[in-house]
């Protein structure tokens, strides 16, 4: 790896110098992963709606990479994916997470297995300062209350909403004309506690501050640190300060995403105006998947959040370090590497010079160079999806099938339903926006696309949606405690 992060390892590992002089020479990890924004919700990214200054400016003097992928159109799935480096299918976790029963309708299990292999319990023990301040959603949500703590995935300190375990943030609501504030989602207090309730339209900037007090402190105790901001927002229900209000769907979305890019704004200058964060942090930022129908934009990509197609798994992606990334690479955009969220968690073990545990084989690819722009390389491997076994299509935007799986291979964009229907093939180079099936064109590529997703997919154990699940709802699986 030609890389300055690499450097300073070099100088790590042969001068052996004392515990805090290797501490500041491993590089800060700061992962920002919005909720339900688009493709081109950003301005940066040709976005129609607000100018996201703070977000714009991250994008001006970082990488902006156009074919990231997230490995779900839907949340839960999506942010185990990130945080393991393997398949969330591997954890029967497919869709979202929701209560016991209907998680065990779908297959699903109640919450991702603490021995799942995660990213941040390994730079734990290699002395990292974590912290997870957002959405988990990983477990611990509805009538799940004995889902394990955040802090059990190795974090040193969590703060989230209400579909984590632990210190969290609950919303109120306002709205033009409302003579007081209500609360929503007030049951999940007991899914953790000290429970602070913010108006809903301030809790990104709730989890800024606790991040940044966080940074603060691994700073003065000079550890390294890696802490993930995960906003609530661009979620729905939408509920944009009350200046930023509108008088429908999409405007009041595009309030929120205005007033998300207001609050990240403190973090991301504590970490620019601090010289010693600023040459040695990585910021990423990205989506956990596409928008929701109707409010945000993905143009020209096809299809939305919970959807196979590209705007329901495409994800807007910035990675930001000054002092990390090759000469000359701040301020460009990579359009050709082709690369999904389990290939950062991969690369992040050796931007950090962590080794990955040695019982799991991950599902990521070790892509660092590209990542800080040494390099403009792609993964080698397709990358895979599978639809959510509780979203068919025909609903959520689009009046037609959701392809049952998905696979992307170099140009190709490939989907096929269970039963062998609904056969699409697409190159992606010549048309992003999916509208020329090519299938009966290319019938090799169709078929060796064909026989490498449903080899996959027979690797993984089966959802609801798939006919080879034979899963039944019981007493003894609404009562799991481990999946």
């Amino acid at each position: 790896m030609n890389c300055k992060a690499c450097a300073a390892f070099l100088v790590l590992f042969l001068s052996a110098p004392s515990l805090a002089a290797e501490d500041a020479a491993r590089p800060n990890v700061v992962v920002v992963f919005v909720d339900d924004m688009g493709w081109t919700d950003l301005s940066c990214f040709g976005g129609s709606g607000p100018t996201t200054e703070n977000i714009d400016r991250l994008a001006a003097e970082g990488i902006r990479f156009t074919q990231f992928y997230v490995n779900a159109p839907i949340c839960s799935p999506s942010r185990v994916a990130l945080n393991t480096g393997q398949y969330p299918h591997r954890w029967r976790i497919t869709s979202y997470l929701n209560n016991r029963r209907d998680n065990a309708r779908r297959g699903l299990a109640q919450w991702l297995d603490p021995s799942a292999p995660v990213l941040a319990r390994e730079l734990q023990r290699s002395g990292y300062a974590t912290g997870h301040f957002g959405k988990w959603h990983m477990g611990g949500q509805r009538d799940v209350d004995d889902a394990p703590p955040i802090t059990a995935y190795g974090f040193d300190e969590s703060l989230t909403n209400f579909e984590g375990m632990g210190a969290k943030l609950l919303p109120l609501t306002m709205e033009p004309g409302w003579d007081k504030p209500r609360r929503i989602w007030a049951d999940a207090v007991r899914l953790g506690e000290p429970v602070t309730w913010m108006q809903r339209s301030k809790i990104t900037g709730g989890y800024v501050a606790a991040a940044i007090d966080f940074i603060d402190r691994a700073q003065q105790d000079d550890k390294p640190f890696y802490v993930n901001v995960c906003p609530d927002d661009v979620h729905s229900p939408f509920f944009p300060p009350l200046d930023k209000w509108g008088d429908d769907r999409k405007a009041l979305y595009r309030g929120v995403v205005d007033a998300m890019d207001e609050q990240l704004a403190p973090l991301l200058d504590r970490i620019r105006d601090d010289p010693a964060l600023r040459e040695n942090t990585l910021v990423l930022l990205c989506s956990d998947n596409g928008p929701e129908a109707g409010a945000g934009e993905s143009t020209p990509l096809r299809g939305s959040k919970t959807w196979l197609y590209e705007g329901g798994v495409r994800s807007p992606l910035i990675a930001w370090g000054p002092g990390l990334l090759a000469a000359g690479a701040g301020g460009t955009t990579n359009d050709d590497s082709v690369f999904c969220a389990l290939d950062i968690n991969r690369s992040l073990y050796s931007l950090c010079g962590v080794a990955p545990p040695a019982d799991a084989t991950l599902d990521g690819e070790d892509l660092a160079d590209t990542l800080l722009g040494e390099a403009a390389e792609s993964r080698a491997a397709p990358i895979f999806w599978r639809r959510p076994p509780d979203r068919p299509g025909f609903g959520d935007g689009a009046d037609e099938d959701n392809p049952d799986l998905a696979v992307r291979d170099g140009r190709w964009k490939y989907y096929e339903n269970y039963d062998g229907s609904d056969r699409q093939l697409y190159d992606l180079q010549t048309d992003a926006s999916e509208t020329h099936n090519l299938v009966d064109k290319r019938p090799k590529i169709a078929r060796r696309l064909h026989d490498a997703v449903f080899e996959w997919n027979a690797a993984m154990p089966p959802d609801a949606g798939d006919p080879a699940f034979a899963g039944r709802v019981s007493d003894a699986s609404l009562r799991l405690s481990r999946p």
